[in-house]
């Protein structure tokens, strides 16, 4: 085993300093502590002293002693002599002049910081990074940069390059090994071969059951349907799941599944044993749960989109079309009844007072056919009984369950698999709904159902008499089967939805109750996460510091409320006067301007390779199947594999047959066995991380406040995972919610289908972020905010500040109604349930606890919480915590002009970003054109890597020419530095041109411009 699987940066910067060390690395390492200071001292010569101190650093930083310690950084000379008092820090070259000083001080060192040499570490080292290989994903090159923390941490000497890097490569080989191994115990020869003719390819068939198998459903119909629920049943009749695994960690399982979901059939049968065994299983076994999320999905999506809302739109065209009925027969219905009402009283003529005689039937009719004639009334009539309710207990839902019964076609192909196939489980509320659906089959099967054949405690008003009522079928005792089938799969699609029925085993559609830190994992985990989330273990005692935090809020508000020009309350509501815009800094458009004209002119291939030689943030993609030597020109391929995807052009403009680099095979290879989202994911976390040691990024902020808001496209293609939305797209579309630093660069995103409320995703894109500094203030949004993801937020330890597009309908609330808050008293009369926080307080520790740990998504528990307008107890009680600091919000946004100015501008970075994106993901008319999920991801993902290395050129280009600006003698004020935005890209050809050559590898920057120069 060689070097071969490392990255260039990991190499230069193994044992040996990489540029000068940062002031936290200096005080950290190089800071000489008392017992340092003493023995350093004690040396005779001034040399010896600071040659002495400087390797007392070096083996602590770097774990080693140099060969050549006065080829340190002069930045750490300067730095240890003025603590060792010596004036002329450039004596440290006369310290390698007698080499036995230098071994006698090595061994005080290690004395004395108990250094141990590596033999002595070897076993613990091997047992650590075995340990990493199996509980997580980590390539060959994230376990050596653990291999070599580890041995910074325990104070064990770096041995050479290639000795590490043999071991490390060594010791994955064999765990990986042992994995394959632990998977394949369980499995019998039998059940081996029926897993290995998965494999092969039948007769007049092109591909194998398992490649079959692995596509998903994208017709979305009754017949697809039928078609992924069969898939179900036949995945499941494998029986993968039923062999204990018990022993192999949930992550490796998934690893084997990734490989086997992506590489072709004749790639596993070639796989030695017990690899290719063990890959299959675990594949299958990923299907056993995705092939049921697959089919519910379709469900979900059929029923919304086919069934239930095509009803409606059906129902609300017949409405629509038979207006102009309804209004002729209401016209000749009023004109006779206003003979009635309108004609005066007869009396018989006589005199003295008699009674009035009032008109007879006679008289009018008589009058009645002089407007309308008795047959056109009758048949207004008929007609209106037509186009209007039947009775005064019609609901709104009546006439569209109507239509409904009409598509009674398309359900029943696969009411019986839907009941059969799929592993329901459910809670109380949902437990009828299944063992309705369980009999379903067995009432359809029947010719003359009736009411004893079905729970009838399910139908609602509407159903039950669409059911029990129709007038064909009553006489006889026999219910409306079509009636009662629609009635059952509503209500189970709702249920579904709120996660009270649930398939067990599943993922997107499972129960994520079931997945809440429970027992002794939760009694684990509490003191953890309570510390994480600095959240006190008693309600009363947190919610006491709460209600200290809102009285003092209030109070400062309602004092300065006067003082406060921008708002007034009027008929207790809020009035806030909208933000006019900043005004610009003195002096910064000529800044502006010259920076812009100063960024060098690129094309966008050379922009990404440049980016990649300044960072190496290809090198945080490992091969799929684990493969370690990587091909020579690899970040070329890559780089035109990143062109292709972020700009949607495809492979043919980066096709270069004469390069070897950039052949059609060599880039499909290469796409297939590097390019994954895990790896566009630690690309991406590379780039934030180095864009914080640019000294401009400084001035935009600090990487603690970030925006969350989504990007629409239209996918013109058949599938599961889009939603329709005119406001949108076209026709169908998915959404993609991506989280936007203060830095403006992407931390990373989730693709959701359609156009579903991104609060359901975006606690889920923040618990997955890339990048080193967690945002602490989330800003979205009036759309996507509730009082229930307030409270989810708090209690994660963010600040969620959304903007409130209209004040003027916002509640306040309070813990205690005692208090007088003076002006705000109009519009704070709302209290908050304390005692419902009360008592679920363990509950939504546990909820904040799993969600730090990554055991649940948000997205499932706001769909478990609330359905509509229904909300459950747990629900509840977060929507009355998130008042708390909804409230707290509200006051800082009322009260602060700053606080509302960093709102807006934040999100106005968002909106920035997306029209670059707009700008790259130009080919295609910018449709996303991918089926499945996973292809949304991939290419989206793609897309943000490219949005972050364009920031992170324009970044480091625009400091660089700020600081040229400065040193010719201009000043600029960190106000103007703040306000410039590394989002500008008319420098970058991003059409037409992909010339995919290294230049400027060398670390030397491009020639900037002359911002005076006039260009054509």
């Amino acid at each position: 085993m060689t070097v071969e699987y490392l990255s260039g940066n990991q190499i230069a910067r193994y044992g040996r300093f990489v540029g000068e060390p940062s002031a936290q690395e200096l005080e950290e390492f190089f800071r000489l502590d008392a017992v340092a200071l003493e023995q350093a001292a004690a040396k005779r010569r001034p040399h010896n002293r600071l040659g002495w101190a400087v390797q007392w650093g070096t083996v602590r930083m770097l774990g080693t002693f140099l060969s050549e310690p006065a080829g340190v950084p002069p930045r750490v000379t300067e730095f240890v002599a003025e603590q060792l008092g010596i004036d002329d820090p450039s004596c440290l070259k006369l310290y390698p002049e007698r080499l036995p000083t230098q071994h006698e001080h090595a061994r005080e060192i290690r004395k004395l910081l108990e250094v141990h040499d590596f033999e002595d570490g070897d076993l613990a080292l091997r047992e650590h990074i075995a340990g990493r290989v199996w509980v997580s994903g980590d390539g060959p090159r994230a376990l050596f940069d653990r291999a070599v923390t580890w041995l910074l941490r325990n104070r064990v000497l770096m041995p050479g390059l290639t000795q590490l890097a043999r071991l490390v490569g060594e010791v994955r080989a064999g765990e990986q090994a042992l994995i394959h191994s632990v998977v394949d115990a369980p499995v019998d020869p039998d059940f081996r071969r029926e897993l290995l003719e998965l494999l092969t390819v039948p007769e007049e068939v092109t591909r194998s059951v398992l490649e079959g198998w692995r596509k998903g459903p994208r017709q979305v119909s009754g017949r697809g349907q039928k078609a992924a629920l069969e898939r179900v049943r036949e995945i499941h009749g494998v029986k993968s799941g039923e062999l204990d695994l018990w022993r192999v960690p949930p992550v490796k399982l998934a690893e084997l599944a990734r490989y086997g979901m992506s590489a072709h059939a004749p790639t596993l049968r070639r796989l030695a044993e017990p690899r290719r065994t063990a890959t299959v299983l675990a594949t299958m076994r990923h299907l056993e749960g995705a092939s049921v999320d697959d089919a519910l999905t379709l469900f979900d999506v059929l029923m919304a989109t086919k069934l239930l809302a095509r009803a409606e739109r059906e129902e609300d065209k017949a409405q629509l079309k038979g207006l102009p009925r309804l209004r002729k027969a209401a016209a000749k219905v009023r004109d006779a009844v206003s003979v009635f009402l309108d004609v005066p009283i007869e009396s018989d003529g006589g005199e003295g007072g008699e009674e009035p005689v009032l008109l007879s039937m006679a008289q009018g009719w008589e009058r009645v056919e002089q407007l309308v004639t008795r047959e056109e009334l009758v048949k207004a009539i008929v007609e209106l009984g037509e186009l209007l309710p039947e009775g005064p207990d019609e609901d709104a839902d009546a006439a569209w369950r109507k239509q409904l019964l009409e598509r009674y076609a398309t359900v029943r192909p696969f009411t019986s698999l839907l009941a059969e196939v799929i592993p329901w489980g459910a809670t109380r509320a949902g437990a009828p709904i299944v063992q309705a659906l369980r009999e379903l089959p067995k009432v359809q099967a029947r010719r003359k159902p009736g009411p004893e054949h079905i729970d009838a405690s399910l139908l609602d008003g509407t159903w039950r008499r669409l059911g029990l009522g129709n007038p064909l079928l009553t006489p006889n005792g026999v219910i409306d089967k079509h009636a009662w089938t629609f009635c059952v799969l509503e209500a189970l699609h709702t249920a579904l939805k709120r996660r009270d029925v649930f398939a067990e085993g599943a993922d997107n559609w499972g129960d994520p109750r079931a997945r809440l830190l429970s027992g002794p994992d939760w009694q684990v985990n509490r003191p953890r996460v309570l510390t994480a989330l600095e959240l006190s273990g008693s309600a009363k005692e947190h919610l006491g510091e709460l209600d200290v935090l809102l009285d003092e809020m209030y109070g400062h508000v309602a004092e300065g409320l006067p003082q406060n020009a921008a708002v007034d309350i009027v008929d207790g509501k809020i009035r806030l006067d909208r933000l006019e815009a900043e005004p610009e800094p003195a002096g910064y458009k000529p800044v502006h301007d010259a920076v812009q004209a100063m960024l060098p002119r690129i094309d966008y291939p050379e922009l990404l390779l440049e980016v990649h030689a300044r960072t190496g943030m290809f090198d945080s993609f490992e091969h799929i199947g684990g493969k370690v030597a990587r091909p020579a020109d690899l970040d070329l391929t890559l780089t035109a594999l990143l062109v292709s995807k972020s700009t949607n052009i495809g492979l043919e403009p980066v096709i270069k047959p004469g390069e070897k680099a950039l052949t059609r095979s060599r880039l499909t290879a290469a796409d297939w066995g590097y390019w994954n989202l895990p790896g566009v994911s630690a690309a991406s976390g590379l780039l934030v991380a180095q864009q914080g040691g640019i000294d401009l990024a400084g001035d935009w902020g600090g990487g603690h406040v970030a925006s969350a808001d989504g990007m629409r496209f239209t996918v013109p293609l058949r599938s599961i995972h889009t939603r329709p939305n005119r406001k949108y797209f076209t026709g169908r579309g998915a959404t993609w919610l991506n989280v936007v630093s203060d830095r403006v660069m992407g931390l990373g995103g989730v693709v959701m289908p359609g156009t579903l409320r991104d609060s359901l995703g975006i606690l889920d894109a923040m618990f997955n972020l890339d990048g080193p500094v967690r945002p602490e203030i989330v800003i979205t949004d009036t759309g996507s905010y509730s009082d229930l993801v307030f409270g989810l937020f708090a209690i994660c330890g963010y600040q969620f500040s959304p903007r409130i597009a209209d004040i003027s309908d916002a509640r306040l609330w309070r813990l205690d109604m005692s208090k007088d808050y003076g002006p705000l008293q109009p519009v704070s009369r709302q209290r908050v349930q304390a005692e419902r926080i009360h008592q679920h307080w363990e509950d939504m520790l546990r909820v904040a606890g799993s969600l730090q740990t990554g055991k649940v998504r948000a997205y499932d528990l706001l769909r478990m919480m609330t359905s509509g307008d229904r909300m459950t107890g747990l629900g509840d009680a977060f929507a009355h915590y998130g008042r708390i600091f909804k409230t707290l919000h509200l006051l800082q946004f009322i009260d602060s002009e700053a606080y509302r100015r960093m709102i807006g501008a934040q999100l106005n970075i968002g909106e920035g970003r997306h029209a670059l994106a707009r700008n790259i993901f130009f080919g295609r008319l910018g449709e996303l054109r991918h089926a499945y999920r996973e292809g949304m991801e991939d290419q989206l993902g793609a897309l943000g890597m490219a949005l972050n290395a364009v920031v992170w050129w324009n970044t480091l280009y625009m400091d660089a020419a700020l600081k040229e600006l400065e040193a010719s003698g201009l000043a600029i004020s960190p106000e103007i530095r703040s306000r410039l935005s590394p989002l500008v890209h008319e420098h970058i050809n991003f059409h037409g041109r992909y010339p995919i050559i290294r230049s400027h590898s060398d670390g030397s920057l491009r020639a900037l411009r002359d911002p005076r120069s006039v260009e054509e």
